[in-house]
C-alpha cells in the first residue's frame, strides 16, 4: 500500500476508532499504553535529546515523551491526527509529511533520535525502504532509531492499511548496511538501531 493511500485511510472519520487496539478498551488505556511506550524509548534515547516521532498521530506517545523532558517534534501526514494532537498539546511542534520530505521543513537539522511505531507496518516494501531511509537522513552520526519494523520467517506485504506487512531480517540487515545503521539488541516490541 502506498503512503498516498495510507494517509487516505487515516483521514477517513471511521479511522479514529482503529488507531490503537488499546482504543477498543478505553481511551484511559490508550494513554497509558502511551505512556508505556515513552518509558520504553526514554530507556534507550538519552535524557533532553531532540526525537523525531513520524507518525506521531494524535500525540499518543509524543506528549508523554515531552514531558519527560524530551524536544519532540511530532511528525504525520494526516492534518486530522495533527489538529488532534495540537488540541491536547499545542505547545508540542509539529509538521505534516508523508516522510518524503523531510528536508523542505528540517533543512540541514538533526535530530539524536527517531522513532516510528504502528507506521512501516502499513506500507509496501518500497514505501517502507524510503521512509527508513529518510528517517535515517535526519539522525545525526550516532543517534537512536527505533522502528516498528517486525520481521518474519514468512515475510509479506500487507496488503492494505490495516495489513501487516513483515521483513525478512536479511532484507532487513542489507538495507540497514546500506544506510549506515546498526542493529542494537534490545529487548522492545520494535527493532533499535544505531545511525552509523
Amino acid at each position: 500500500m502506498s503512503a498516498e493511500d495510507v494517509i487516505k485511510a487515516w483521514d477517513q472519520p471511521e479511522a479514529a476508532g482503529a488507531i490503537h487496539p488499546t482504543r477498543g478498551i478505553s481511551e484511559d488505556a490508550y494513554r497509558a499504553s502511551g505512556r508505556a511506550q515513552a518509558v520504553l524509548l526514554a530507556a534507550d534515547i538519552p535524557a533532553a535529546a531532540r526525537v523525531l516521532d513520524f507518525g506521531c498521530g494524535d500525540g499518543r506517545v509524543a506528549i508523554p515523551l515531552r514531558a519527560m523532558g524530551y524536544d519532540v517534534t511530532g511528525v504525520d501526514a494526516s492534518p486530522r491526527m495533527l489538529a488532534a494532537l495540537a488540541e491536547r498539546d499545542p505547545g508540542l511542534t509539529t509538521f505534516q509529511s508523508d516522510g518524503s520530505d523531510f528536508g523542505r521543513h528540517l533543512g540541514r537539522r538533526k535530530f539524536d533520535a527517531a522513532y516510528c511505531l504502528a507506521v512501516l507496518i502499513h506500507h509496501d516494501y518500497a514505501t517502507g525502504e524510503q521512509l527508513v531511509s529518510n528517517l535515517r537522513a535526519v539522525v545525526k552520526k550516532g543517534g537512536l532509531l527505533a522502528l516498528d519494523w517486525p520481521v518474519s520467517d514468512e515475510p509479506s506485504d500487507g496488503h492494505g492499511w490495516l495489513g501487516v506487512t513483515t521483513w525478512a531480517r536479511e532484507r532487513q540487515d542489507e538495507l540497514a548496511a546500506k544506510l549506515k545503521m546498526e542493529r542494537v539488541e534490545a529487548d522492545r516490541p520494535w527493532s533499535v538501531w544505531r545511525a552509523l
